[in-house]
């Protein structure tokens, strides 16, 4: 690919999710400049000592004039506010997870990409996933039934954030998966959490999202104080139920073919139990980031809308809204009303 065609893209912080960026856009083809900014520039030379021919800068204004696209992988409250500033230069944009704190932030960007005629896509990787992808088209097909409810963990120990609690950090993923299985956001939210380890923020948190039209619900648990490390869900059909576990070498997805049956005899409602086999699909891999960010380029360069756009960040975005909301006063909290 002729240097001139190839995609320059500055990624914008570089900790833990900043240095996978940069890793997976030097596997590309599509990519030719990268520079790697932080206003701590020391950071910045770290990362550039691990990936050599990437530049570095601690002025996020003096890489705009160097590059087509950004990377925003920076603590989430500032998200906003730098990739506004880089759509205003004209720059196409991925923002990580979640894509802006408050709903009307997310609203503001969503207008200034449409003005400036740019990609805005928010980094819900697990959309690239193709277990995920998997999972969603065997639900589709109606081989699980009527889905009943879904069950999630992401569990570890540690990373600690202090900008924002487990929620905002943790459950982003998990409500973008939810949506995506099942095609639309939830109606209302209830979450509870405690403050454990850290004295302002929650660090184990609980949520149930209420999809009132499927009658449906996911509950989510997120934990930074867990001695295991768990990223794993279950969908629950009324002919098959399905586990999807990330952290599996092998068989990432398991459909077992069981399920329950309410039998009405007059003395009660007893239950019928089915018992059949477990099986596991072949889903060829492919890493989801270096999906999601090829993805990203394609959509730089074509003008196609980006599978996760920043109308789904903005429905995670209202969601984490309506979840603090509920874990403030305890209620349930309509998510439409969140923002």
């Amino acid at each position: 690919m002729q240097e001139s065609l190839r995609q320059r893209i500055a990624v914008v912080g570089c900790g833990y999710w900043g240095a996978k960026h940069v890793r997976v856009l030097r596997q590309l083809p599509e990519v030719g400049e990268i520079i790697a900014v932080d206003s701590d520039l020391e950071r910045c030379n770290v990362l550039v000592d691990s990936f050599p021919h990437v530049g570095a800068t601690s002025s996020f204004e003096d890489a705009l004039d160097e590059v087509d696209g950004v990377v925003v992988a920076t603590p989430p409250t500032s998200h906003a506010k730098l990739a506004l500033r880089a759509m205003e230069a004209g720059k196409h944009v991925l923002v990580e997870k979640p894509l802006t704190v408050h709903a009307d932030e997310a609203l503001q960007l969503m207008e200034a990409a449409d003005e400036s005629g740019v990609t805005l896509m928010v980094g819900h990787t697990f959309e690239y996933n193709a277990a995920v992808r998997y999972l969603r088209d065997f639900i589709a097909a109606g081989e699980m039934g009527r889905v009943f409810y879904i069950d999630s963990a992401r569990l570890n120990l540690g990373m600690y954030r202090s900008d924002v609690n487990v929620l905002w950090d943790l459950a982003p993923h998990d409500i973008s998966i939810a949506n995506y299985l099942l095609g639309r956001a939830p109606s209302a939210v209830q979450a509870w959490g405690g403050r454990h380890a850290h004295h302002a923020l929650e660090d184990v948190a609980y949520m149930r999202l209420i999809y009132d039209d499927l009658d449906v619900t996911a509950n989510i648990r997120v934990s930074w104080l867990d001695p295991c490390k768990v990223r794993r869900m279950t969908v629950v059909g009324s002919t098959r139920m399905a586990v999807y576990d990330d952290l599996a070498s092998e068989e990432r997805v398991r459909v077992y073919d069981k399920g329950v049956t309410a039998t009405e005899n007059g003395l009660g409602v007893p239950m019928s139990y089915r018992y059949g086999g477990i099986s596991s699909p072949y889903i060829e891999f492919e890493e989801p980031l270096l999906v999601q960010n090829r993805h990203f380029l394609e959509c730089m360069t074509t003008g196609t809308s980006p599978l996760s756009g920043a109308d789904d960040g903005l429905a995670v975005v209202r969601v984490l809204e309506a979840a603090q909301h509920s874990l403030t006063t305890g209620q349930t909290a309509e998510v439409n009303d969140a923002a």
